[in-house]
């Protein structure tokens, strides 16, 4: 058998995963934890860096789109939500995983209104994390895939 890659045919990349978290220590677990399940992974320290790696995706200048999104709610700039209502805002159907240690009721209202995918209350499970990242990369590359309600674990 002979295989043509230039035949329109794309090699499999991994999913793509900003990771927004301003904990240094947290971040670096996430994105080790991320990239060891074989993902592509983007670190932001802020939201307003989350925001302009955002920004740089839908211009086209990072090369690359994000699959999925993590984000913690509580950073410097601007916070989780900020980041899930500019992506509303943009229409663009990335799945967002916000993370908190202040699992307020109200919190995970607010994201459900503003079509997170899941919220995740710390302390979390890395391994349930993984996983639930994985299956929203999934759900993100069906082209019918419709991410309008939040769902909660």
């Amino acid at each position: 058998m002979t295989i043509f890659p230039s035949a329109g045919i794309e090699p499999c990349r991994p999913h793509r995963v900003l990771v927004a978290e301003d904990d240094a220590a947290m971040r670096a677990l996430l994105a080790c934890r991320l990239r060891r399940a074989g993902f592509e992974v983007v670190e932001a320290s802020t939201g307003t860096e989350a925001l302009q790696r955002l920004a740089g995706d839908r211009i086209g200048t990072s090369g690359r789109a994000f699959d999925v999104v993590v984000s913690d709610v509580r950073m410097p700039g601007c916070d989780g939500l900020h980041i899930l209502a500019w992506l509303q805002r943009t229409s663009a159907s990335v799945p967002v995983i916000l993370i908190t240690a202040f699992g307020k009721k109200a919190t995970h209202l607010e994201a459900q209104r503003l079509g997170a995918y899941a919220v995740v209350d710390k302390p979390f499970d890395l391994c349930d994390l993984t996983e639930l990242v994985s299956v929203a990369a999934r759900t993100a590359a069906r082209p019918s895939a419709s991410l309008s309600g939040a769902r909660e674990e």
